[in-house]
């Protein structure tokens, strides 16, 4: 095959509105290696509250650093595979503050 044919994967996010939330945010968005650390943001399914983005050609064999974005606020994702201490200017920039201090998500590597 060719040099460039990395072994990839789709990968879905969601997001659900938590109980007793009543405003829709404005935005929904995830941001990570995956996407140059550019914002991605989920389309809105009115009828379920939740949103959701497939993001395709996420390189394989590799964990990925990403963070959930409501309303361009830090956000945690129930559904993330596990927490890193931030690295480098992209990953402190959208750090979430937790109890055991700053910390972004882990997108394992999957493969299909």
């Amino acid at each position: 095959g060719r040099a460039d044919s990395h072994p990839t994967f789709s990968k879905v996010f969601r997001w659900r509105m938590p109980d007793g939330q009543m405003n829709p945010p404005q935005s929904v968005e995830i941001v990570g290696s995956f996407s140059h650390w550019q914002k991605l943001a989920l389309s809105r399914d009115s009828a379920l509250d939740a949103w959701h983005l497939t993001v395709h050609n996420i390189t394989a064999h590799r964990t990925h650093h990403y963070m959930l974005l409501i309303d361009g606020k830090p956000t945690y994702d129930r559904t993330c595979d596990g927490t890193a201490v931030p690295h480098g200017a992209d990953e402190e920039r959208y750090q979430l503050q937790t109890e055991r201090g700053p910390r972004i998500f882990m997108l394992f590597a999957q493969t299909k």
